[in-house]
């Protein structure tokens, strides 16, 4: 594998491109890697990270939305379970099963044979391959897994199953595949207009964010806008104001998972206005969300605000009232902006998760909405699109259509044993490092880079690239090296909330890693004191805004 970090910058000067993707999320991501695969030429320009807004802000769910069926939206929760198995197969080390309990009451919205009903047609579109099949509980087989839970009125209550995921790095691998078939990936790079010929978008301004002063110009036959929550505002840069997105707000907020004793997720009514939120197991910690309101605000600014962590404590409280939770109880909280395609009169979490794909008179192909699920999918047709444009605009391009992603594992799977679940490939991954790391490290390392783990692995230099980041987990310091050899990472935040989660994860958000992590990406990439102390303090702001809730 070769590394990919280094900056394409003079590449995406001097070379016209077939595609120019603005936005580095998911959809971003998934678009160049189905561009790459496909023989296109293709160049991505972010302005922060890889997966730095909504795509590492999420519920982490890979999922079909159950609760979609009771807005009738069937078509989405066909594409959605559809998509599911896809990524089940092409990256099991990042997309695994993960039980729901739905525990129902009296007086709850849904009465139990209607859930079950719900649930067989779920998995009937999933053409009965779920992760597994669902299983209805009686109130006492409940209560035997979940002591702390409610038990006034609790009825029953069916287990189902999706799947978790690491939405950051699912998002990575498809930049780093999409990278290493070709595709320039730029991150720290803002688009500061958009270029036109006889009335054409044909390029984008691009100022480099890590040094203000450089500027180019990259052409492209077509432009496809995947921002997200900016979207409206890049489609803007052609003088028409566009108000295509609905920006709703999704709050989540962690806490220590012994509070709860949960095995499974518990699907959750909230108390007061009946929406469904999740309280999710991850590891030694659950976090919990999600909220739904309306934003009008900085996309890049959005935060965790006191009334969101009462709103979420409510739920909490409501379903395990013995359970003491205060502020100090809560480690990390994050916010992600969904964006939705402008509907009036229906509440937040009405409003449909289906994508949009418009072009403009100018030529600019954006894409918007969908949900991380259906990111690949999602790809594919803005891919498709763009292709179209190409074709009618007379420009010889070269296009292989016998390459299909929902067959191409990402680069994390590539030889993962078929059936793994994680087991043999942490194994692996323990040989290879000859005694150096704890099977905790290792089994970390291969359930979150998959079989490239055992290329990390093999790279550690030296003895301090063994050593933990933070005492008592298993984050380890090589892992700055190959985040930024291989990984794209170029500032400390890249690292710690993105290239690990070290910002959700870690009791401090990983504060106390900050020297040693900040001096090591100094050293590789050339940093002087200045910049390092400017990364080490642009981190410190991070965490700053994600417990400014608790000044509210």
């Amino acid at each position: 594998m070769s590394a990919v970090n280094a900056r394409p910058w003079s590449r995406l000067e001097s070379e016209s491109f077939d595609i120019v993707v603005i936005g580095g999320g998911v959809i971003g991501a998934a678009a160049a890697r189905v561009a790459a695969k496909r023989g296109l030429s293709v160049a991505v320009v972010e302005a922060n990270d890889i997966a730095s807004g909504t795509s590492s802000r999420s519920s982490k769910l890979i999922h079909g939305g159950f609760r979609y069926l009771e807005q009738g939206d069937l078509s989405l929760v066909f594409e959605s379970v559809s998509e599911r198995q896809v990524l089940m197969k092409i990256a099991p080390h990042l997309v695994r099963p993960l039980g729901f309990m739905f525990p129902i009451y009296e007086g709850h919205p849904v009465r139990l044979s209607v859930l079950r009903l719900g649930l067989f047609v779920y998995e009937g579109l999933a053409l009965f391959r779920s992760p597994k099949l669902h299983r209805t509980l009686s109130s006492e087989e409940i209560l035997e897994d979940f002591p702390g839970l409610e038990s006034d009125g609790l009825k029953g209550g069916p287990l189902f199953w999706d799947c978790a995921t690491d939405d950051a790095r699912i998002t990575l691998e498809n930049a780093i595949d999409a990278s290493e078939s070709g595709a320039a990936i730029l991150t720290h790079a803002r688009v500061t207009s958009l270029l036109r010929t006889d009335g054409r978008v044909t390029g984008v301004g691009v100022v480099d964010a890590l040094q203000p002063e450089r500027r180019m110009e990259v052409s492209a036959g077509v432009v496809i806008n995947a921002t997200g929550p900016w979207s409206d505002a890049v489609r803007s840069m052609g003088g028409t104001p566009s108000q295509q997105l609905r920006l709703t707000k999704g709050v989540h907020l962690v806490i220590p998972a012994h509070k709860l004793g949960i095995r499974h997720t518990i699907a959750a009514f909230h108390p007061t206005d009946r929406r469904v939120l999740f309280m999710i197991p991850w590891g030694d910690q659950i976090y919990v969300g999600t909220t739904d309101t309306d934003y009008d605000g900085d996309p890049a600014e959005a935060r965790t605000t006191r009334a969101d962590v009462s709103y979420l404590l409510e739920a909490v409280r409501a379903y395990f009232p013995s359970v003491q939770i205060d502020d100090d109880d809560i480690s990390a909280t994050w916010a992600g902006l969904r964006s939705l395609i402008r509907t009036e009169g229906l509440a937040p979490s009405q409003v449909s998760r289906e994508h949009v794909i418009t072009e403009d008179d100018d030529g600019l192909i954006s894409i918007a909405g969908g949900k991380l699920t259906t990111h690949r999918r999602m790809g594919e047709e803005v891919v498709d699109h763009a292709v179209k444009r190409l074709r009618a605009s007379g420009r010889e391009i070269t296009e292989n259509r016998g390459t299909d992603t929902a067959n191409l594992p990402l680069p994390g799977a590539v030889g993962w044993p078929e059936g793994d679940d994680g087991t043999e490939v942490s194994r692996q991954v323990a040989e290879a490092a000859g005694g150096r790391l704890t099977d905790e490290t290792c089994t970390y390392l291969a359930n979150r880079y998959g079989t490239r783990a055992l290329e990390l692995v093999r790279s550690l230099r030296d003895e301090v690239a063994t050593m933990p980041l933070v005492p008592g987990r298993p984050e380890i310091m090589g892992q700055v090296d190959y985040a930024v050899q291989h990984e794209f990472a170029a500032t400390v935040t890249d690292f710690m909330a993105r290239r690990t989660q070290l910002f959700f994860r870690a009791p401090d958000q990983g504060l106390g890693a900050i020297g040693a992590v900040t001096e090591r990406m100094a050293g590789m990439l050339g940093w002087s004191e200045e910049e390092a102390r400017r990364h080490a303090d642009e981190y410190r702001r991070e965490v700053e805004r994600s417990r400014r809730w608790r000044e509210d």
